[in-house]
């Protein structure tokens, strides 16, 4: 169902950006297992101005650059065949052999594979083990004597089809009031903001925290069918999803065998799907690798440190009475037993309360307009490294005297995050006018640091049902000098704190807000060189590191192939003022 507000509204701030999404053209990719972020790559290539996609393109462009029929794919390899295609593909070191392997599952070639040498060397896309999407050249080096033939990977461009020019993205807030935004970021992950209560925007938004932050661990349990492992399985090809129902060490952090670090030093976020019956190989050993890299990001297995900046998320069903509340209160008891335990359950920042989120139907997925997937997606990337929004939580934020050191970086942390994903044009208190910074504080207030604390307020009410040792209640943060506000009787009142929701409109003067546009455009990197139909790729989920045998390979020279490249016044409510609040 289309929001035709927001659509039209995305479409005008972010012209060359924005995608079509209609559920019409969904057949195009029937039988393709594509993450979102490639369906918006194709289908913006071949999508013109009035929204209209060039089916038969779309359809030309999946059997020449991404082949589903693997037979045929082994077939021109075997007939001599050069073959440039776009894929999801995986990458590991064989130590034994001292050659680099790679892996194409969706392909259907998992063994007998080979990356070349001369392209390990001279590739300016790094090809470090684990998970890759992005467009490779294949050719077949037959057998020798007693040597097997194998596929050798000869040239490799990732899936990175934008430059990221920031400040554009950040200039573009500036044209919606912050209500807009979430819309707008709603829509960004697919849904049609329209169908969602106030309330439920901001449970789905949450979602993204842990995509903008660095070491944001998160728990979300709620009914099925409510989209809890959709953001991490399709949005960004800088999350994994964990969905196998069980994992090992190996997997997660570091294998010993192989010498290969896990899944979870290569990417910004891990899900892990179905968490209240997932298991875990040797609970022990990983309860205290978990707890460790929880609380630091770093984790001794053996002799070797692994360290990293990815976040956790945990997501499963919880049962729930005919109201759709918990029937039990203690909502660890849903999850493994090795995260029921204080100390572990501690190390977890913020709760996702999914059951206040309604299960999915087709009029909640957006239709219109949108953000392309792979455009936001790498926002979010990149604004991780920002420190400036951290630095204004220590600004704005008042930290009690005693304050629980946990409590205290989880509140910073999420209050950050929100931040980011809210007010990304605020990166500095010194940009904003002075006659504003008060304004601000309220809206920071209100939607990133009272969210905050509501969030970790579950964590810590969780810890004390398990153990009493720990205090029911987060210190009571707050921000350095609060204004007071105006009600709509101009009677004056002070920012209350919200008994069931941190979300609650707070009233505000009216003010006139003068229009910020957008002046530079950026710019789309080439992702493929040459053919008419260039190049691109998906993201999907895991594909954990195994060891492998050894397999004896050809002692023959790599053979050189050719690589390819390829306006608006404010209104009477709070959200809007940060319209004029531009970093």
């Amino acid at each position: 169902m289309e929001n035709i507000a927001i659509s039209q509204k995305t479409k005008e701030v972010f012209p060359e950006l924005s995608i079509m999404k209609a559920r019409r053209y969904d057949s195009l990719f029937k039988g393709r297992n594509l993450p979102s972020f490639v369906r918006d790559y194709i289908l913006r290539r071949f999508t013109n101005n009035e929204g209209v996609v060039d089916e038969k393109a779309v359809k030309e462009y999946l059997n020449t650059k991404m082949p589903s029929d693997s037979e045929i794919l082994k077939q021109r390899l075997l007939n001599g065949e050069s073959v440039n295609i776009t894929t999801r593909f995986t990458v590991s070191t064989d130590m034994a052999l001292g050659r680099v392997r790679f892996h194409m599952p969706d392909v259907g070639i998992s063994s007998s594979t080979y990356v070349s040498q001369e392209l390990l060397e001279k590739s300016e896309d790094p090809l470090t083990d684990g998970e890759h999407w992005g467009n490779i050249t294949l050719l077949y080096v037959e057998p020798q004597g007693k040597r097997k033939g194998y596929a050798l990977m000869t040239s490799y461009k990732a899936f990175e089809p934008y430059r990221i020019d920031l400040s554009y993205y950040l200039e573009a807030r500036s044209n919606f009031t912050t209500e807009e935004w979430i819309d707008f970021l709603i829509a960004a992950m697919e849904y049609n903001p329209e169908e969602f209560s106030e309330e439920q925007k901001h449970e789905i938004i949450a979602r993204l925290l842990p995509l903008v932050e660095p070491r944001l661990n998160m728990i979300e349990l709620g009914p099925k069918g409510t989209g809890k492992s959709y953001v991490y399985n399709n949005l960004s090809k800088h999350a994994w999803l964990l969905a196998g129902g069980r994992t090992t060490r190996a997997k997660l952090f570091y294998n010993k065998a192989t010498k290969q670090f896990g899944v979870m030093k290569n990417y910004d976020v891990v899900g892990i799907d179905e968490i209240t019956t997932f298991q875990f190989s040797d609970p022990d050993e990983m309860q205290s690798i978990m707890k460790s890299y929880l609380e630091a990001g770093k984790a001794a297995v053996d002799n070797v440190m692994f360290q990293s900046e990815c976040g956790l998320m945990l997501m499963g069903n919880i049962p729930l009475d005919k109201d759709m509340k918990p029937l039990n209160p203690s909502y660890a008891q849903s999850l493994p037993e090795m995260f029921r335990e204080s100390a572990t359950m501690d190390r977890f920042h913020g709760f996702i309360e999914g059951w206040r989120l309604p299960r999915l139907s087709k009029d909640h997925i957006i239709e219109g307009w949108v953000l392309n997937c792979e455009y936001f997606s790498s926002v979010l990337h990149i604004l991780r490294f920002s420190s400036e929004y951290d630095r204004i939580f220590t600004e704005l934020v008042d930290i009690p005297h005693g304050c629980d050191l946990r409590d205290k970086k989880a509140v910073q942390r999420l209050a950050t995050a929100y931040h980011k994903l809210l007010f990304p044009h605020i990166r500095s208190l010194a940009d904003i006018e002075p006659d504003q910074v008060d304004t601000f504080k309220l809206l920071y207030d209100r939607y990133c640091l009272q969210p905050a604390i509501y969030r970790r307020q579950i964590i810590r009410d969780q810890c004390h049902r398990i153990d009493k040792e720990f205090k029911p209640e987060v210190s009571e943060f707050s921000i350095v000098d609060l204004p007071y506000i105006e009600d709509i009787e101009n009677e004056p009142v002070v920012n209350e704190e919200v008994e069931d929701l941190p979300f609650e409109d707070l009233p505000i003067e009216e003010e006139i807000i003068e229009e910020q546009t957008v002046e530079e455009t950026p710019e789309e990197e080439a992702f493929e060189e040459e053919a008419p139909i260039e190049e691109e790729v998906p993201v999907e989920e895991e594909v954990p590191i195994e060891e492998e045998s050894s397999e004896e390979v050809p002692g023959v020279e790599d053979p050189i192939v050719e690589e390819y490249d390829e306006e608006d016044n404010g209104e009477e409510e709070l959200g809007e003022v940060a319209n004029n609040l531009v970093a």
